[in-house]
C-alpha cells in the first residue's frame, strides 16, 4: 500500500471537484479552499469523516475494496483513475458492475472496418463474439456470427464450424484461463454461470483443463490453419485489450509476402 501516494491522490481529486459537480449546494459564502471538503467526500462515500481524514493524512488502515469503490464513486473517478486508486491501495480493482460488458464500443467496431487486410474480432470476458469484420468471417469460418456467438462453445461443445488448427489444444487452455478470470471478476453474472454449467456438463476436456487452473496472459501467438478453400495457412494472432470493457480485439494476419498472405489477399476483394 503506497500510503503517501494514496493520500496525495485523494487530496488532489477532492480539490478538483466542485460541489455542483456532485450535486451539493454551493451556498452564498465563498469557500476558503477549492473543491470539496473532507466531510463532504466522507458523506458521499458513506464513511466517517475521521476514517477519510486518516486516509488523506497517510495514517489510515488498509481500505477494503468496498471502501475503495465507494471513494471512486464519491470522487467521480474515471475507470483508469479507479484502477489507479486500487493499485495505490494494494488491491486488485474488479471491473464495475455485476456482469461482463457485452456491447462493443462503436469506435472499436468502426476500427475493425478500417483494417481491410486484417481479420479482426472482438470477444467479451466470457469469449462471446461481440464484433467482427467481413474478412474474419471469410477466413475463420463462414458461420462466424451466425448461430452460436461464443468461442468457448465452439471450442468445447462443437457448436459452429471450426477449421483444423495447430493451436486447438493451446486455445483450449487460453479459453479456460480467461473464463476463470471472468468468474473472479463477475461472480454474480448469471449468463456466465450458465455458460460454465453448459461447458462442465458437455465437455470432459473442459473439466480436465479447468482442474489444472491454467494461467495465460494475452499477447502474440502463431498457428497453422487448414482452410477448406485456401489450404494450409500460417497465421499470426495478436491481442489488443479494451480494459474498460474487459474485452479483447484479436487481429489475425499473415507474414507480409508469405504464401499465406497471398492466399488471404484472394479473400480481401470479397470482404
Amino acid at each position: 500500500m503506497a500510503r503517501q501516494e494514496l493520500a496525495r491522490f485523494l487530496r488532489e481529486r477532492r480539490a478538483g471537484l466542485s460541489p455542483r459537480t456532485v450535486g451539493l449546494p454551493t451556498g452564498p459564502v465563498p469557500r476558503r479552499t477549492p473543491g470539496l471538503r473532507r466531510e463532504e467526500v466522507a458523506e458521499l462515500a458513506h464513511m466517517s469523516v475521521d476514517y477519510y481524514t486518516r486516509l488523506e493524512q497517510a495514517r489510515g488502515p488498509h481500505p477494503s475494496p468496498r471502501i475503495l469503490d465507494a471513494l471512486a464513486g464519491a470522487l467521480r473517478l474515471a475507470p483508469a483513475e479507479r484502477s489507479h486508486l486500487f493499485r495505490l491501495a494494494g488491491s486488485a480493482a474488479p471491473p464495475p458492475g455485476s456482469a461482463a460488458p457485452r456491447q462493443v464500443r462503436p469506435q472499436v467496431a468502426r476500427m475493425l472496418e478500417r483494417l481491410p487486410d486484417t481479420a479482426a474480432i472482438v470477444t467479451d470476458a466470457a469469449y462471446g463474439l461481440v464484433a467482427w469484420n467481413r474478412l474474419a468471417q471469410l477466413l475463420l469460418g463462414g458461420d462466424l456470427g451466425r448461430g452460436t456467438t461464443n468461442l468457448a462453445r465452439r471450442r468445447f461443445l462443437g457448436e459452429g464450424r471450426m477449421y483444423e488448427s495447430s493451436s486447438a489444444e493451446e486455445f483450449g487452455h487460453i479459453v479456460v484461463a480467461r473464463l476463470r478470470r471472468a468468474t473472479e471478476r463477475y461472480p454474480h453474472d448469471t449468463r456466465l454461470a450458465a455458460l460454465l454449467g453448459e461447458l462442465r456438463a458437455g465437455s470432459e476436456e473442459f473439466r480436465r483443463i479447468w482442474a489444472t487452473h491454467p494461467v495465460h496472459a494475452p499477447g502474440h501467438r502463431a498457428k497453422v490453419v487448414d482452410h477448406p478453400e485456401l489450404g494450409r495457412l500460417r497465421l499470426n494472432c495478436d491481442v489488443l485489450l479494451v480494459p474498460e470493457d474487459d474485452q479483447e480485439v484479436v487481429l489475425v494476419t499473415a507474414d507480409p509476402g508469405s504464401p499465406s498472405a497471398h492466399r488471404i489477399a484472394e479473400l480481401a476483394p470479397r470482404a
